[in-house]
């Protein structure tokens, strides 16, 4: 018969665990919202329209995609670089493939290196400020429109990048409850193939 002394220790155990899958679930999501705030991890800004000048001088922004392991989305950049004037409007295409049978909703957390040139790299749209919703067999082109801001060249430090890597992570989240819901209807509305026969 356990003692009270062996019970405790088994519920401070099964509460660890808890607390360390809470966190591990959580751990993406915040670690995109630690970096929004701070602008820690060279995080980007948003930008509400284009550069308020363009240089002459140019920098070579580079593309690059990752999944959260289990996201089983294909995910990939369309471009792998392009090169652009300090302050010029870009725009870059990703694309996403959901090969499975089921709806799938996406976040991208994202980041740029070098880290100093973060806080120069404005985004004007980009697919990672929504979730995605892809359903089974889709195909999106998604897009994001950005600039450097010419500021980077008065940095002591950002001013010597050459290159700017734009990179995304995305990673599964739960169905928004619109989509389960048509999901759900689409189902119900399925003609029964046994009845068919």
């Amino acid at each position: 018969m356990a003692t009270k002394g062996t019970t405790r220790t088994l519920w401070s155990l099964i509460g660890v665990v808890v607390f360390m899958g809470a966190m591990a679930w959580a751990a993406v999501p915040f670690y995109n919202w630690f970096c929004r705030v701070t602008g820690y991890g060279g995080t980007t800004n948003v930008a509400t329209g284009a550069s308020s000048g363009v240089l002459d001088q140019t920098i070579k922004i580079r593309f690059d995609a990752s999944k959260e392991r289990g996201m089983p989305w294909d995910f990939k950049p369309m471009q792998t670089e392009m090169t652009l004037r300090i302050g010029e409007d870009g725009l870059a295409f990703y694309e996403a493939y959901n090969p499975t049978d089921r709806p799938i909703a996406g976040q991208a957390a994202y980041n740029v290196a070098p880290f100093d040139a973060g806080a120069y790299f404005n985004k004007i749209e980009c697919f990672c400020f929504t979730e995605q919703v892809l359903m089974p067999g889709e195909r999106v082109e998604m897009p994001v429109s950005f600039y450097v801001d010419p500021e980077i060249v008065n940095d002591p430090d950002a001013k010597f990048a050459k290159h700017i890597t734009l990179s995304y992570t995305f990673y599964e989240i739960d169905l928004p409850e619109e989509t389960l819901e048509e999901t759900q209807a689409a189902l119900d509305t399925k003609p029964d193939e046994s009845s068919v026969n």
